[in-house]
C-alpha cells in the first residue's frame, strides 16, 4: 500500500513494454471497472440543466419568439446574448463564401434542429417543460435538400446574399482530348453515397462554471481538440484565452463528431458567466441524430480511360459534396470536397487527371470530417471504376490493381496530384490479400452455386491514408487551424514517476498506453510508473488535438524527443553520482550503468529534488522537467495503406447481404502496439460496414430528417460484423521518429468499396450493378427488378 492508502498495482514485466509489444491498455483498468469519468458524470454544487428550443422546420424566417409567462427569466434568445459573436470558419481558398453561424437563430433557421432558445432549470426535465412552452412564429420557406438540385438556377437559397448555394468550387484541370480518342477502354459511373450521422457511444456534453478566484471560465466538454475549442470559445465570448480553461475528461468516442466548436458550448459557457453557477447540457440521441452534424453525402460522375490491358490512362471526375447549412469551426465546409480532387487518384498511376468539385449548401446540419474524411467516398468511386476496367479488360480485379499501383522500387513516389508516398509495397498487400481469401476457391464456389440460392461475390479495395498532415498541407487547404510543431512535456517526480503532458486527447486511441510504451522504449521505465495527462488546456501544451490519424506520429514523436533529452540529463547526473566520466557510463534498463555500479531513475530524481547538494556543479539548470516540440522530417504526412478483400452472399429473394469472409492486409509502418492497431482497424471496418450496408440519414422533400432514433437509423452490431482477419506489413516511414504511420481511419476507408464490389460481382450474372450506398435490401431488390424489367422489354422488342 502507498502512504496515501491506495493500492499500487505493479506494471507489467519489462520484457514486453516497448515498441511492438501488444501491451494491455492501461486505461482499461478504470473503464472495465466503471470508473471512467465522462462529462455526464460530473456533478457540482448548484449545477442546473439546459434544454434548447430547436427548430421543427428546415427553412424559415423567425417572425417572433414568445417566452412562457412566469418563466421569462429562465429562457434566453439571441437578443439576450449580448456581444456574443457568431461561429465563423472561413477557408482561405479562392472563391470560398462565408457563413456566420449564430449560436442561437435570430431572424432565420436553416435546418431542422437549429437552436432558437436556451432554457435553464434545476433538472433537464424541467428545462424541457419550459422549452415546450416557448412559442416561435415561423414564416416557412422552401427548403433545398438535394445537393445537385441546390446547384441549379432558381433553387431556394440557404444564404441569400451568396446568390447561389455553393460554398466553394475547385478544379484540377487537364487536357484529356487525345486520351478520349485513343483509349481502348472507357468506363463511366454515376455513384452516390448516403448522408450518415456519426454515432459515438457517448454524445456531446458541456458543463461550465465561472471560477471567481482565478477569474476564469472553466468548461468541461467532450472534445477531441480542447485547445482549439478554447480558441474558438474565447473569440465568440470576447475573452482572452487565459480567461478560458477547457477540460475534456474521458471521451466515449469521437470520429470527428467532437472535433468542432459547438454553439451549445458557447451558449452554456455564456450562461454560466451570466448566472454565476454551474450549468450543464447533455445531448440526447434524438438531438444527435436530427440536429447535429452529418457527413459523407457525396455524388460522383466519374469516367476512367485505360488501354486494352487495363492500364489506367486518365480519370475525369465531377464530385459534389452536401456540406449542410453552415461552415463548422475549425475545419470549414469545404474540407471534404476540396480534398476529393487531391486524393481521388489514390495509389494508382495515370497520365492525366481532371477533377472538379462543389461544396454545396443545403438545409441540413453542417458536415464534419467523419473518420476517413473524404477518403471513404473517393475510395468507393475509384475502386468502382477499377472493377469496371477489369470487367472491360476481361481480367480479375486484383490483376488490374497490380498493373496500376505504384511499385515498391518507385518509393518515395510523388503521384499525379503531388501526394508524396513515403514508403511501402502496395502490390504485395494485394497479392497477400488475394492469397489469404483464396480467390480460386471463391471462384469455384461461384461456379458450383449455393444450395440456398444465394449468390457469392468477391470484392477488394486498395487505398492509401494520408495521416499526420503537417503545416504545408493544411496551410494549402486554407482552413482556420493550421497544425505546427507538436509539443510534449515530461518530468520526473521525486520518487521517479514519469509525468507526460501532451496537447492531443484520447477518445479511444489508447494514448495512455502507447505513449507510455514510447517512454519505456527511450527511458526503460516501467509503463506502470508513467502518468499521461491529456485534455486540459490548463495543464497541457497547446496542440491542435486529435484528428487526421496524427497523434501517434506527432505526439509520439514529441514524447520520444522529450524523453531522449531527459535521458541525457539523467546520464549526466548519474555519471557524477557514480564518480565516473560521461564516456564511462551508459543508459540501460532505466538506470545509468557504469563500471562501478548503477543508479536508477528514482534515485537520480530523489537527488535532484531532495539532495541537491549531491548534484554536479555543471548540472543542467532546467532540471528533470523537459518541454520540446516535434515535427516530422518531411511534413507532407505519412501514407499507410491496405488491401481489403471480401466475400459476400447475396440473397436475391430478400435482398440481404451477408459478409462471409473478410481479410485485410495493411501497412501502418512500425506498429507501436499491434493490439491497439488491430482494435482501430476492427472499429473502422465496423463503421465501414455501416456505410456499405446499413446507415443512411434520409430527408423528406421539406428537409425533415427521417431517422430520429436508433430504431430508424440502423447501426451494425456484433452479428453484422464478421470475424476479420488482419495481416500486418510494417514498412517504416523514413520521416517519423520510429517509422510509425497514422492508421486510425484506415478500417473505415476501404470497407464500403470492397463490399460494394463484392455485391456487384455476385449480381453481375443478372446484369445488375449497384452504384449507391448503402446497399440495403430495398436497393438490391430494386436493382434486380429493374434489370428484370429491362430483360423483359428487350425480349418483347426482339
Amino acid at each position: 500500500m502507498s502512504r496515501a492508502g491506495v493500492e499500487e498495482r505493479p506494471g507489467p514485466t519489462s520484457l514486453a513494454q516497448g515498441i511492438g509489444a501488444s501491451l494491455p491498455r492501461k486505461e482499461d483498468d478504470r473503464f472495465m471497472r466503471g470508473r471512467g469519468e465522462y462529462v455526464a458524470n460530473i456533478r457540482m454544487v448548484g449545477m442546473r440543466d439546459v434544454a434548447f428550443v430547436r427548430s421543427p422546420v428546415a427553412h424559415a424566417h423567425i417572425r417572433g419568439i414568445e417566452k412562457p409567462a412566469g418563466d421569462e427569466d429562465s429562457v434566453y434568445v439571441l437578443a439576450d446574448l449580448d456581444a456574443v459573436r457568431p461561429i465563423v470558419a472561413n477557408s482561405g481558398l479562392p472563391g470560398f463564401k462565408a457563413s456566420a453561424q449564430p449560436v442561437l437563430a435570430g431572424d432565420k433557421v436553416r435546418q431542422v434542429g437549429e437552436m432558437i432558445a436556451m432554457c435553464v432549470a434545476d433538472t433537464r426535465a424541467q428545462a424541457e417543460d419550459i422549452a415546450a412552452q416557448v412559442f416561435v412564429d415561423f414564416e416557412e420557406l422552401p427548403a433545398v435538400v438535394d445537393m445537385l438540385a441546390a446547384r441549379q438556377p432558381g433553387a431556394p437559397l440557404v444564404h441569400e446574399h451568396w446568390g447561389d448555394n455553393v460554398f466553394l468550387e475547385t478544379e484540377v484541370d487537364a487536357d484529356l482530348d487525345d486520351i478520349r480518342r485513343s483509349a481502348a477502354i472507357r468506363v463511366h459511373r454515376h455513384l452516390r453515397t448516403a448522408r450518415q450521422s456519426m454515432s459515438p457511444m457517448e454524445g456531446r456534453g458541456v458543463v461550465a462554471y465561472w471560477d471567481r478566484r482565478l477569474e476564469q471560465l472553466v468548461v468541461y466538454t467532450a472534445a477531441q481538440m480542447p485547445h482549439i475549442n478554447r480558441t474558438g470559445l474565447a473569440g465568440c465570448l470576447r475573452l482572452n484565452e487565459g480567461q478560458v480553461r477547457v477540460i475534456a475528461p474521458d471521451v466515449g468516442g469521437g470520429f470527428g463528431y467532437k472535433g468542432i466548436l459547438l454553439p451549445e458550448e458557447v451558449c452554456v459557457a455564456w450562461l454560466a458567466m451570466r448566472l454565476g453557477h454551474p450549468v450543464r447540457w447533455i445531448e440526447d440521441r434524438r438531438e444527435q441524430l436530427t440536429a447535429n452534424a452529418n457527413c459523407r453525402e457525396h455524388d460522383y460522375d466519374i469516367t476512367a480511360y485505360a488501354d486494352g490491358d487495363g492500364r489506367l490512362l486518365a480519370v475525369d471526375c465531377e464530385a459534389t459534396v452536401d456540406s449542410g447549412c453552415y461552415s463548422s469551426y475549425p475545419f470549414s465546409a469545404c474540407l471534404e470536397a476540396a480534398q476529393v480532387s487531391s486524393i481521388l487518384p489514390g495509389p494508382y498511376k495515370m497520365e492525366r487527371y481532371r477533377c472538379r468539385t462543389w461544396s454545396v449548401a443545403t438545409n441540413k446540419p453542417p458536415i464534419l470530417p467523419y473518420r476517413g474524411v473524404a477518403r471513404t467516398g473517393v475510395c468507393y468511386a475509384m475502386e468502382s471504376v477499377m472493377d469496371a476496367i477489369a470487367v472491360a479488360a476481361r481480367i480479375e480485379p486484383h490483376e488490374v490493381r497490380l498493373r496500376n499501383l505504384v511499385q515498391p522500387h518507385e518509393m518515395p513516389y510523388d503521384n499525379i496530384t503531388h501526394k508524396h508516398f513515403d514508403s511501402g509495397d502496395y502490390p504485395e498487400s494485394v497479392r497477400r490479400a488475394v492469397k489469404s481469401i483464396d480467390l480460386g476457391q471463391v471462384r469455384a464456389r461461384q461456379r458450383k452455386g449455393e444450395a440456398d440460392g444465394r449468390r457469392i461475390g468477391f470484392g477488394l479495395a486498395v487505398f492509401c491514408e494520408q495521416g499526420a498532415h503537417g503545416t504545408s498541407v493544411y496551410h494549402g487547404w486554407g482552413i482556420p487551424m493550421v497544425p505546427g510543431r507538436e509539443p510534449a512535456m515530461v518530468r520526473l517526480t521525486p520518487d521517479g514517476v514519469l509525468e507526460m503532458r501532451v496537447g492531443v486527447h484520447s477518445h479511444g486511441q489508447s494514448m495512455e498506453t502507447t505513449l507510455a510504451q514510447i517512454a519505456h522504449e527511450v527511458l526503460g521505465i516501467d509503463t506502470g510508473r508513467v502518468r499521461t495527462v491529456l485534455g486540459d488546456t490548463g495543464t497541457t501544451p497547446y496542440s491542435t488535438g486529435t484528428w487526421g490519424s496524427r497523434s501517434i506520429v506527432m505526439a509520439g514523436g514529441a514524447v520520444a524527443q522529450a524523453c531522449k533529452e531527459l535521458r541525457e540529463r539523467l546520464i549526466h547526473i548519474g555519471a557524477w553520482l557514480l564518480k565516473q566520466d560521461r564516456a564511462q557510463v551508459r543508459y540501460a534498463g532505466g538506470a545509468v550503468v557504469g563500471t562501478t555500479g548503477d543508479v536508477g531513475i528514482a534515485e537520480i530524481a530523489h537527488v535532484w529534488y531532495l539532495k541537491p547538494h549531491l548534484l554536479p556543479p555543471d548540472v543542467d539548470s532546467r532540471g528533470l522537467d523537459v518541454g520540446v516540440t516535434y515535427q516530422t522530417r518531411r511534413d507532407s504526412g505519412t501514407f499507410s495503406y491496405a488491401c481489403h478483400a471480401v466475400v459476400v452472399a447475396v440473397d436475391i429473394q430478400l435482398g440481404q447481404v451477408e459478409i462471409l469472409d473478410y481479410v485485410i492486409v495493411e501497412d501502418g509502418g512500425a506498429l507501436i502496439n499491434p493490439m491497439v492497431v488491430d482494435g482501430q482497424v476492427y472499429g473502422g471496418v465496423a463503421q465501414g460496414i455501416g456505410t456499405a450496408l446499413y446507415e443512411e440519414m434520409r430527408y423528406s422533400a421539406d428537409g425533415q430528417p427521417l431517422a430520429s432514433t436508433l430504431a430508424d437509423y440502423i447501426l451494425p452490431g456484433a452479428t453484422e460484423v464478421p470475424a476479420i482477419r488482419i495481416e500486418h506489413m510494417e514498412t517504416k516511414s523514413p520521416y517519423t521518429e520510429f517509422g510509425q504511420k497514422g492508421i486510425g481511419e484506415s478500417g473505415a476507408i476501404g470497407s464500403p468499396a470492397a463490399i460494394a464490389n463484392a455485391v456487384n460481382d455476385a449480381l453481375r450474372p443478372f446484369g445488375v450493378e449497384i452504384n449507391e450506398l448503402p446497399i440495403t435490401p430495398r436497393v438490391v431488390l430494386g436493382a434486380l427488378a429493374a434489370a428484370a424489367g429491362r430483360s423483359t422489354t428487350h425480349g418483347e422488342a426482339a
